[in-house]
């Protein structure tokens, strides 16, 4: 015996049930956002354009360990390190990143290289403007990726905080400048440490 079939009334009114929710929000309001005209604040832990960190003295706290760029699903970033020497100190430890480029157009913004990086070098602000008019405007190399200096901050290069090992940087004991680098010397007239561990 085969079911009942559906009276005419219902048969006609299933079309009209299926826009049931067109007719709701017809008459709601809309919410629109008028961007760029007025910008919504981001949520605190949005995943925005990287920053590489620096140190209160202003050295740089990427050391080219390069386990950003081997953490990346994407291979949007590119690192090639070099050594720190006793003229030119960049960094802390016995290395920097001489070259750092983050390829936008690749980025995901997974946050996996955050993750990696050893010494909180790299974070993520909440800058999420990044469209461009060229490719090869979208690959950000490191002066557009640094931390800007604060007034108080030497640019490098220049010597570690005398007496201080890059330990103690990483451990957080290093609040400020040197005294005598806080007046911003020339880079040839600073000393290097003799106290500084290579």
């Amino acid at each position: 015996m085969s079911p009942p079939s559906k009276g005419w009334l219902a048969r006609l009114l299933e079309p009209i049930a299926g826009f049931g929710v067109t007719f709701r929000t017809m008459f709601v309001k809309p919410t629109t956002e008028f961007y760029p005209e007025q910008k919504v604040p981001t949520a605190p832990r949005y995943h925005g354009r990287h920053q590489l960190n620096r140190y209160p003295d202003g050295l740089e706290k990427c050391i080219g360990c390069e386990l950003c760029a081997w953490s990346c699903p994407a291979d949007a970033i590119f690192v090639e390190g070099a050594d720190n020497t006793a003229t030119e100190r960049f960094s802390p430890g016995e290395r920097y990143g001489r070259v750092y480029q983050i390829n936008y157009l690749r980025c995901i913004g997974c946050g996996l290289c955050i993750e990696a990086c050893p010494t909180r070098a790299l974070t993520m602000t909440n800058d999420y403007e990044l469209a461009g008019t060229s490719r090869a405007g979208m690959i950000y190399d490191k002066w557009q990726l640094l931390a800007p200096l604060d007034p108080d901050m030497l640019a490098p290069p220049h010597p570690m905080y005398p007496g201080a090992t890059d330990e103690d940087y990483y451990r957080g004991n290093i609040t400020g400048p040197a005294p005598e680098q806080a007046v911003g010397p020339a880079d040839d007239d600073v000393e290097p440490d003799p106290e500084v561990r290579r």
